[in-house]
This record gives C-alpha cells, structure tokens and sequence, in this order.
C-alpha cells in the first residue's frame, strides 16, 4: 500500500523480508525496515503529541525546536506549534536523512494512522 501527497508519500507491504516501510518526499525516498518504520509512526505521533502538548507554554509567535530518537532513527521538528518542519535521520546499517516542509505534516500523520495498525 501506497499513500501520497503533494511533498510526501509513505507506503508499507508485508511481504518484503527486511524493507517494509517506505518513506519520502517529491525529491526523495528510502525505504526503511518493519522496525524502523514502526519507530517512525510512533516517533512521528510522539513528537506531534508534544508540539500541541507545548502550545500552551508558548505565546503564538514563538518557534520551537523538539526532538525524539530511538536506537534506530532521530526525527526533530522546527518552526511553530502548528506550523513545523520535520526531518529525519537514520541510524542503522546505512545512512540516510531526509525532511518534509511544514504544510504536508497534518496529511503524513494522518496517513500513517491509516497505513496500519503499530
């Protein structure tokens, strides 16, 4: 199964013995591992959860930085409580980064909550 939008796209199939999870924007990709994937969905939603959790702490124009990690992959989040560009990079057996623009966050949460159940 493969989902998209414009500046992302996430998909995920069983039937791949190591690489599972693919992950990417307009101008990239790379696929990621069962775990790895499953560590992004739950990163993703974690650090989601604590941008809202921070917006009231915080005045409307003020920018944040956040961070979560796993022994697999780092993800951190920049900009405004509801406004914030996400980047990520991976740890284990190869070296890749990527990062998706502020605008496409709300529909790659959405997405991962529909692509299946971690």
């Amino acid at each position: 199964m493969l989902k998209k939008g414009k500046g992302w796209r996430i998909g995920w199939q069983e039937k791949p013995e190591i690489y599972k999870g693919l992950i990417g924007a307009d101008n990239w990709a790379f696929e990621l591992s069962g775990p790895e994937m499953e560590d992004f969905c739950r990163l993703l939603i974690q650090i989601n959860d604590t941008m809202e959790t921070m917006a009231e702490h915080l005045m409307e124009e003020e920018t944040i930085s956040c961070e979560v990690e796993s022994p697999l992959l780092w993800l951190g989040a920049d900009g405004y409580i509801n406004d914030y560009s996400l980047r990520i990079i991976i740890y284990e057996h190869r070296g890749a980064e990527g990062s998706w623009q502020s605008d496409v966050i709300p529909d790659l949460i959405k997405a991962i909550q529909s692509l299946k159940s971690f």
